[in-house]
């Protein structure tokens, strides 16, 4: 059974607001929020229960067509959740997700592993392999075969957080003979993975501890666990490995969180879009999700 959700239970979490400000998901009042108001916030999810925190990920948007509604706003994943992880006692601490396609292996398994470390074991990795192009131009990266390139950086990131001596030879990394501390706390680490699109329920079997399903409709969600358990069978691992975070749209009440946890659903991201007070709102829906 997955690490982070016990046996029989579910849990939920929020993507954090204001840390981007894409306008495909912000409200209003975020342009004119304050780090104050992220503090405020991320320290009501830890105190109301929620398992976890999520920030997002980019680091240069182009100006073009393609990314048009996205804007330039995407705070600093790992700077973000290390300041807030001084801010938070028990909420995780999630990226959604770290575009581990462009960046170092090493450098990210030592900055989530820090991370990690520092937050005594609150850290999760959400990764994706990247989908702007011109983001990738920016920092000198190919953007072809970002896939292969993405599976061999998780692999090679496994060998650097199990603590031993690090021998990895592959068409993207060449790597022996040496170590990387500090490790995680959690062992396994917890790798997550998005998407619906192309391999990607092969890599959550080979290299993943969850799955995080663009969507909240119990019937496709049902679907696509099929499709998660094949790739499971074909690869000797047991679905019971990998933990299932989904989309709430916050309707429903428990009948609806209970819908989804019957299709084998572990946790779920609560809404905030619309709040007039994410506070008060977090509490509110607390309330509901535990009933």
């Amino acid at each position: 059974m997955s690490a982070l959700t016990k046996p029989g239970e579910w849990t939920f979490g929020i993507q954090l607001p204001i840390q981007t400000l894409t306008r495909t998901l912000v409200d209003e009042w975020e342009d004119a929020a304050t780090v104050d108001d992220l503090v405020a916030i991320t320290k009501a999810a830890d105190q109301h229960g929620y398992d976890f925190v999520g920030v997002c990920d980019h680091v240069a948007i182009p100006d073009n067509d393609y990314a048009s509604k996205m804007t330039t706003t995407w705070y600093d994943t790992i700077s973000t959740l290390s300041y807030l992880a001084a801010h938070t006692q028990h909420t995780h601490l999630l990226s959604v997700v770290w575009i581990a396609a462009y960046r170092h292996p090493l450098q990210t398994a030592k900055a989530f592993g820090t991370l990690d470390h520092l937050s005594g074991g609150r850290a999760i990795l959400g990764v994706g392999a990247g989908h702007v192009e011109a983001e990738f131009d920016a920092l000198g990266v190919p953007f072809e075969k970002r896939g292969a390139r993405f599976d061999d950086y998780v692999e090679g990131m496994r060998k650097i957080w199990s603590g031993e001596v690090v021998e990895h030879q592959s068409e993207f990394i060449n790597w022996s003979g040496f170590k990387s501390y500090p490790l995680p706390v959690q062992n396994p680490f917890p790798v997550i993975m998005g998407g619906v699109q192309g391999k990607i329920f092969h890599r959550i079997a080979k290299y993943g501890n969850g799955w995080f399903a663009p969507e909240g409709n119990s019937e496709t969600l049902a679907g696509h666990l099929k499709s998660l358990q094949v790739a499971c069978d074909e690869h000797d691992r047991s679905m019971g490995d990998i933990e299932i975070t989904c989309m709430w749209n916050g309707k429903g009440g428990r009948e609806s969180i209970e819908a989804l946890e019957a299709v084998g659903v572990h946790r779920v991201v609560v809404p905030l879009a619309g709040a007039a007070s994410p506070v008060e709102h977090l509490q509110s829906i607390a309330e509901v999700a535990i009933g």
